[in-house]
């Protein structure tokens, strides 16, 4: 048994969320907040068979999309903010990160 843990974009929860459901896997959310852009993300915790995994990883992929996205730096931490003037930059964001890790005992009450 594995347990896959996947990070991915609150744009993409649901979906993602409606398609594991589709395809018979339980997942349970938590919310998170990623720590480069302090934007909010979803948590998956999916716990499934070794051989189903690879299906699990196709359902992430097929439903967690990078884009594009516009946004403003914080302004620096030190220093005199009088010189600092923040431009937006395009970054990537969406996707998905995606941890797969051995379960060694699993029971249900």
């Amino acid at each position: 048994m594995k347990l896959v843990v996947a990070i991915v974009q609150d744009k993409d929860s649901n979906r993602l969320s409606n398609a594991l459901i589709k395809e018979g896997f339980r997942a349970t959310k938590l919310a998170s907040t990623g720590g480069f852009l302090r934007a909010g993300n979803t948590t998956f915790m999916i716990g499934t068979e070794d051989e189903r995994v690879q299906e699990v990883m196709h359902v992430i992929r097929a439903n967690c999309k990078v884009r594009e996205q516009l946004v403003t730096p914080v302004s620096p931490m030190g220093g005199t903010t009088d010189s600092y003037i923040p431009f937006p930059v395009e970054v990537q964001v969406g996707g998905a990160a995606v941890f797969v890790l051995p379960v060694e005992r699993f029971e249900h009450y």
